[in-house]
């Protein structure tokens, strides 16, 4: 990995997948790059890499096998924490290799539910308590009331 970056060529060399490229192509893969990422850290610039890729299919099987030795590396890490008792690494192989969804535990209390007649009936029974002189007050009041009505019509009320 001591690529730095003034080896990397101006140009666009040809290249060849030689033993050499191609294990640094499987490596790049390995860690999870890529596309242009993959191609700079195997030290091909991206035309290059593109180039390859179209000139000479082991390039991208080689890529592939990168790909699939770190998934099956990490998928053996992943099942012998959970089968060594790891929760959260069983939940992970579940949710995303098995499509499970954990259960939403959703409780609803049928005592608290309430209809729409029962509010209405409610709202009725409470109108039916006011008093009939504070209805009398409230139906008397004229539609027009002025900044003082109001109070003179709580003095109204409070007799």
């Amino acid at each position: 990995m001591g690529m730095s970056f003034q080896s990397l060529p101006i140009t666009a060399r040809e290249v060849k997948a030689t033993e050499a490229v191609l294990q640094k192509l499987y490596n790049a893969a390995r860690l999870g790059l890529r596309g242009d990422n993959l191609a700079l850290n195997a030290g091909l610039l991206p035309i290059e890499y593109r180039r390859l890729c179209q000139m000479d299919p082991i390039a991208e099987l080689a890529i592939q096998k990168g790909y699939a030795d770190a998934e099956g590396e990490m998928s053996l890490v992943l099942h012998t924490a959970a089968r060594n008792g790891d929760t959260k690494a069983a939940e992970m192989i579940l949710k995303h290799r098995h499509d499970w969804v954990a259960k939403q535990h959703v409780q609803v209390d049928v005592a608290q539910q309430i209809s729409i007649s029962m509010a209405l009936e409610k709202a009725e029974q409470r109108v039916m308590q006011i008093p009939s002189d504070v209805v009398d007050v409230i139906e008397h009041q004229p539609k027009a009331a002025s900044i003082a009505a109001p109070t003179h019509a709580a003095a109204e009320v409070q007799r």
